[in-house]
């Protein structure tokens, strides 16, 4: 075999096997039984173009009969007016137009036959449609069931494209869950131990505690407001006072802290003074 012809019958081949790959067959059976039935309408129409020409010729064959009976009636005239060539000339036309009748029969009686031969052949190919049709449903069913089938044993198993393709989505999707879980834990972990300040405020540690003192102080004014009103204000209260005793009694600060101390205290004192 020589270098083209091997690579023709390559060709040849692959080609075939693509053709079968992309074969259907149930749409080959439709394109088959669509096919049959054209024929089916092409005899169909053939037959109806036989008859009408069939019938012309049957419509011109009872105008040839009648003008067989006009002849004889003027034949009939003429011999009893003694004109024997007016007779004569009826007769010879009467015998013409009974020649073309008998050709006409002749061709009436072909057509005829032919007619009932593909009105035969019009139910025969009927009948093998019909059976085509019958079977086409039987292998297209077959071929559908045997195709689910086919398709529930790849999902079972897992070695169809679709299910690898839905395998590999239910990998990536529980990594990625996992990746935002992980990533969630990892943000409120930083947020509880004070990593994270307030990105929209200038304010540290120190100034909130601040503010949450002022707030405290404003609330213990207002306190001892109401309870003035109500009669209630004639003492500081127990825990304030108790704090400032101890303050003052505790003599024992640490040297390192004494400086601080005597802030906090100037502080304080700044405080009472001003209130």
């Amino acid at each position: 075999m020589g270098i083209l012809s091997r690579a023709s019958y390559v060709i040849r081949s692959k080609f075939n096997a693509i053709l079968n790959r992309a074969e259907d067959p149930t749409e080959t059976l439709d394109y088959s039984y669509e096919q049959m039935r054209d024929e089916l309408q092409q005899v169909k129409q053939g037959i109806a173009d036989l008859t009408t020409q069939k019938k012309r010729l049957e419509i011109q064959k009872r105008r040839l009969e009648e003008n067989v009976e006009k002849h004889n009636e003027q034949a009939r005239e003429a011999v009893q007016q003694d004109r024997e060539d007016l007779a004569r000339r009826a007769l010879e036309k009467k015998k013409s137009k009974m020649n073309q009748i008998e050709d006409l029969e002749g061709q009436i009686a072909d057509l005829q036959n032919t007619q009932d031969q593909l009105v035969e052949k019009k139910d025969e190919l009927q009948n093998r449609i019909d059976e085509f049709r019958t079977k086409k449903e039987t292998m297209k069913a077959r071929y559908e069931a045997a195709e689910a089938s086919s398709r529930v044993s790849e999902a079972m198993t897992g070695v169809g494209d679709e299910m690898a393709d839905v395998s590999r989505s239910i990998e990536r999707a529980e990594e990625r869950t996992e990746e935002m879980e992980a990533r969630s834990q990892a943000m409120d972990e930083l947020e509880e131990t004070g990593a994270f300040e307030d990105a929209l405020s200038d304010e540290d540690a120190i100034d909130r505690e601040l503010s949450s003192g002022r707030t405290d102080r404003e609330v213990d004014a207002e306190l001892d407001t109401l309870k003035a009103e109500l009669g209630k204000g004639d003492a500081e209260p127990e825990a304030e006072a108790d704090g400032r005793e101890s303050v003052a009694a505790d003599g024992d600060v640490e040297p390192a802290d004494e400086e601080v101390e005597a802030e906090l205290e100037e502080l304080r004192n700044e405080e009472d003074e001003s209130s």
